[in-house]
């Protein structure tokens, strides 16, 4: 009897236990989402085109916010959900979450060094910046109705605080040494003086004008035709030319004649951050330079391989000259280009249940640069679908100086940009269920980039590539991320010129001139970011091989991939985790 009662006392103590145990789990989880809810709000908060974006549009009558104490605001938050984070005990948590808190903490942290560095201040590059931005918002923001138009003229008329606060940021980089580099701000003229207009029916911020909705009513129509022009004349012009005149006046003569992150204040440290930033793994900027020369003497191999396919007599530097020159290479007009791009995605399209069993079910379109931006960008870029499914992504495309966008390279840029790249992997990202709303929209440039290089190679396996020029095109692509990392690193940490990096890019790829000189500055103006393609892309690759090797006969590409993409973007060593779980998963089959 004494026994029996010990039994039932340790059961119903276990029992007690148990529960315990599981309401201090459910405790931690509730206060784990409740701060992602707190930092998501905070994010869509602080930024509201982003949160229009993503389908919130409570903030759709304003823009962000951009004093210096608005940054100081921010660091200090960022903070607080840093120190709230690390408090949260991780033992109680699932392995899910487990993994998010990992990444929220990793999120958080990149933003207070970012602050902390005072990136903030130089808040445009060559290619890109409010006033790049701005003119898009047509194609930004949802125009279905009279709120959305009024909105969208109450963010015509914020533009003049929001450029006003921009400049001031500047100005405080100029006092503290944060500068662009002079030589990438060459020709900025070009990225300002088209929104300087006497007609404001000549503003790109105009276009709504001419596709108001079925149904709008005359006078409707009439006041917000009134608005728009106003708004443009009197806020959007005066902002742009108060803008043209700042960096005419104040930022052109203050930029700084150097071209490496290393001449900034603390600029060696901001640098190693920025590997560590982009790649998301402890790595230096030696190693990344080492391994960029290893892969651009791997790559070479391959190249020259296909230009004895081609039975071309001459040297290597002889093969990039004629491919940089014959006609044969080049499209005649803009619609020619853009014709043989829609035909290898419609291709690819057909081929993508041979290689994934997820897709996603946002379309993509096709868009070409902005003129006003095409001479500084390159060849082409994509951008992301709207979060509540209103927008298609859009892979835009430069026909800017056709001399410069060879044919041979549509196949492997396209595959980049679009699918089975960027489109495919950001759009089922946004579909992804079952996980917190941040991670939806979390953008790992290492990841992202990565896998949009992988999926360049993809093309292989479906039947891509097989012109040998077209080939060759997919390897010079290939050693143009390989390049990357060598003239990176060297030009911001090794003390490498300007000249040295375009002869580097040169000497190794078949890369125009151009888009040479356009993609060197674009990396001296974004330290750090031209790192993640090949590192994410070495590392899928080194993933995929691994398991091939141990599953044998039971690899399956498509199950490979939706281990790869079934959780979003992540960093480097969370997806070599996902993937030795896919790896287990598969063994145990």
């Amino acid at each position: 009897m004494k026994r029996s009662f010990r039994l039932l006392a340790f059961s119903l103590s276990f029992l007690c236990l148990s529960a315990g145990v599981a309401a201090e789990r459910r405790g931690t989880a509730v206060r784990l989402h409740s701060l992602f809810g707190e930092a998501w709000e905070f994010t869509l908060d602080e930024s509201p085109l982003f949160a229009t974006s993503v389908g919130d549009h409570r903030n759709d009558d304003r823009l962000s916010s951009e004093t210096l104490a608005d940054y100081d605001r921010r660091l200090a938050r960022r903070r607080s959900f840093i120190e709230t984070a690390t408090r949260i005990e991780r033992k109680h948590l699932s392995p899910a979450d487990q993994v998010n808190l990992d990444i929220f903490i990793r999120l958080q942290k990149d933003e207070v060094s970012e602050l902390e560095f005072n990136s903030h201040l130089m808040p445009i590059t060559n290619r890109g910046g409010f006033h790049v931005w701005f003119p898009e918002l047509p194609k930004r923001v949802p125009l279905g109705d009279e709120e959305d138009y009024d909105n969208y003229v109450a963010r015509l008329n914020d533009f003049g605080r929001h450029a006003g606060e921009q400049i001031e940021l500047m100005r405080e980089g100029i006092r503290r040494g944060i500068v662009l580099p002079a030589v990438v701000l060459e020709g900025y003229q070009g990225t300002i003086t088209p929104h300087i207009v006497e007609d404001p029916s000549a503003s790109l911020l105009y276009a709504p004008v001419r596709a108001f909705p079925v149904g709008f009513h005359a006078d409707e129509r009439l006041r917000i035709t009134g608005d728009i022009t106003e708004a443009i004349q009197e806020v959007v012009v005066p902002a742009y030319q108060a803008f043209g005149d700042f960096m005419k006046d104040e930022y052109i003569p203050a930029a700084r004649g150097s071209i490496g992150a290393a001449a900034l204040p603390q600029g060696r440290e901001f640098y190693r951050y920025r590997v560590r930033h982009f790649t998301t793994l402890d790595i230096s900027p030696e190693e990344v330079h080492q391994l960029g020369l290893n892969e651009v003497a791997r790559i070479r191999t391959e190249m020259e391989g296909v230009i004895d396919r081609v039975e071309f007599k001459g040297s290597f530097d002889e093969f990039l000259a004629f491919l940089r020159t014959d006609e044969r290479f080049y499209a005649k007009t803009g619609e020619q280009l853009q014709k043989e791009i829609a035909y290898v995605l419609k291709r690819m399209d057909g081929q993508l249940p041979r290689l994934f069993s997820i897709l996603p079910r946002m379309s993509y379109g096709i868009r070409v640069v902005p003129e006003y931006i095409a001479p500084r960008t390159t060849a082409a870029y994509y951008s992301p679908p709207a979060g509540d499914g209103t927008r298609a992504g859009f892979y835009y495309i430069n026909i800017f100086n056709l001399k410069g966008r060879p044919l041979y390279q549509v196949e492997a840029l396209s595959l980049h940009e679009a699918v089975p790249g960027h489109h495919l992997q950001i759009a089922i990202q946004q579909e992804l269920k079952g996980i917190p709303r941040f991670r939806r929209y979390a953008g790992f440039t290492a990841f992202v980039e990565g896998w949009a290089l992988y999926a360049e190679r993809l093309g292989l396996e479906v039947g891509f590539y097989e012109d040998p020029y077209s080939d060759f095109g997919r390897l010079s692509y290939e050693m143009w991320r390989a390049c990357r990392l060598v003239v990176d690193t060297g030009m911001h940490y090794l003390g490498w010129t300007r000249k040295q990096a375009i002869d580097f890019m040169k000497e190794n790829t078949a890369l125009s001139m151009h888009n040479i000189t356009a993609e060197v500055d674009r990396y001296i103006s974004w330290p750090g970011q031209a790192l993640a393609y090949k590192m994410g892309e070495l590392k899928i690759r080194e993933l995929r091989s691994g398991a091939e090797e141990r599953l044998g006969d039971r690899f399956d590409v498509r199950g490979f991939h939706d281990a790869v993409l079934r959780s979003g973007a992540v960093p480097l060593d969370v997806l070599e985790l996902n993937i030795e779980n896919y790896i287990q998963a598969a063994d145990r089959e």
